[in-house]
């Protein structure tokens, strides 16, 4: 089945069940963002984050998400290297180490998904400017996502923002539709051509996420089967945001009840 089939179209009150979804997501995302500490254990940013979905009545579709096995935990806890999918654990948090958490929400049969990187305690400025690239290449990519643009104006300025800083935008994996089911149509890689790809109407909605690299594109998977890490181990970063295409322009789903985005101030 190709990609355009899988495109949910969403109506305005299934979006104000999706934003309601992003804002309990934002909530946990800056549950876990306030436990990054040195000394916090992975675990422990999955549980805060946990405590607040429990708080909500509501889940995590990344838990029992099938794969090698079913994934174990309601948010991925990534760790320098370790571009996404990293698993909560007992690893211990260190000075000037990123975090990148990746969370979903699940209301009333609606997905919200997003994610935030932060620093751990002090960071070089080296480490400061990759996180602030990519999430300004996110909301590059979010001012893109209007009707009459196509996936490619979205991937392509992704693509040119984050090559022009001299990082690098991994090519295995992407942003993609979310709602009805944490993965639809359309794909939106971090990468592609300006005017080509499925034409972007409203009430489409896209997790745009990307997943940026200090070194190489290249990734592996590590035993685990599930975490990815940048080929050389060098630094990545990842953001993400759940949101939907409007007539009046893009509606970032996925922030605070007071429209904050969620994380810290880099």
């Amino acid at each position: 089945m190709s990609w355009e089939r899988q495109v949910s179209i969403k109506s305005k009150s299934e979006l104000e069940i999706m934003r309601r979804a992003g804002e309990i997501n934002a909530e946990a995302l800056q549950a876990a963002a306030d436990a990054t500490i040195p000394g916090a254990k992975t675990a422990d940013l999955n549980a805060a984050a946990e405590e607040v979905l429990k708080k909500h009545g509501v889940y995590s579709p990344f838990k029992n998400y099938p794969g090698a096995y079913p994934y174990p935990a309601s948010t991925t806890i990534s760790v320098n290297e370790e571009l996404v999918h990293g698993i909560p654990g007992n690893r211990k948090l260190k000075e000037g180490d990123i975090v990148s958490i990746d969370c979903g929400t699940v209301l009333e049969g609606f997905v919200a998904d997003s994610a935030i990187s932060v620093p751990v305690g002090a960071v070089t400025e080296a480490t400061l400017n990759l996180l602030r690239v990519t999430e300004e290449s996110l909301y590059i990519g979010i001012e893109k996502m209007v009707p009459g643009n196509r996936v490619g104006d979205v991937s392509s300025a992704i693509q040119q923002f984050v090559e022009s800083k001299g990082y690098y935008v991994t090519r295995e994996y992407t942003g993609h539709g979310v709602g009805r089911k944490m993965h639809e149509g359309p794909q939106v890689p971090n990468y592609g051509v300006a005017g080509r790809g499925i034409l972007l109407r409203p009430g489409m909605t896209i997790a745009l996420e990307p997943m940026v690299l200090v070194g190489t594109p290249a990734t592996k998977v590590l035993r685990d089967q599930w975490t990815v890490i940048s080929y050389d181990k060098s630094l990545t970063a990842h953001f993400e945001h759940s949101v939907a295409v409007t007539e009046n322009g893009p509606m970032v789903l996925t922030l605070l009840k007071d429209g904050r985005k969620p994380g810290r101030k880099l």
